[in-house]
């Protein structure tokens, strides 16, 4: 199956946004309960400072939408753009790792090389600017494709949203 990537713009939110809820709802299925998926709503989605900063792709197949996901040369480490606790500062690729971030698949596209992509994306892109070192919070739904990529667990983690925890999993990856 070929697929084509580019940088999202901010046109793209518009079809990204319903993708991501769709993703969220449908592949956190059998990893969480409905309450907690309907939680993970708060502290997931689309970060638009990831498409302002340029490290956004959006991934298609024959012009249709099959997956979204980047990095970031910033702190925060998860959540969306009405998440609470965002850190905006620029990290330092010499001390510092990127930041995987916002990955989503359509849930007609799923084991069929998306995510995979998106990170090879990124850590190529990460590496263009210096770093050497990844880290991310894998949900439960995520966490094989980012053990067979290569990322290593640093801890469990659980997330509050709003008084529903949310499993997660740390989990780092050296770059190249």
């Amino acid at each position: 199956m070929e697929f084509t990537h580019r940088l999202a713009t901010r046109e793209d939110v518009s079809s990204l946004e319903p993708m991501v809820t769709r993703a969220i709802d449908v592949l956190q299925r059998g990893y969480l309960d409905s309450t907690q998926i309907a939680a993970s709503h708060a502290i997931m989605g689309l970060d638009t400072q990831l498409i302002d900063d340029g490290t956004y792709f959006v991934i298609e197949r024959d012009g249709v939408l099959a997956g979204c996901g980047g990095w970031s040369r910033r702190a925060t480490l998860f959540g969306a753009d009405h998440s609470a606790g965002r850190d905006a500062h620029l990290l330092n690729p010499n001390t510092d790792a990127a930041r995987v971030r916002a990955m989503y698949t359509h849930p007609d596209f799923t084991r069929r090389g998306v995510g995979r992509l998106i990170l090879t994306l990124c850590e190529k892109a990460a590496a263009a600017e210096g770093f050497t070192l990844m880290q991310l919070h894998a949900t439960l739904a995520g966490l094989p494709l980012y053990l067979a990529y290569g990322f290593e667990p640093l801890e469990e983690v659980t997330i509050d949203s709003s008084g529903v925890l949310i499993p997660c999993v740390h989990m780092t990856k050296r770059i190249g």
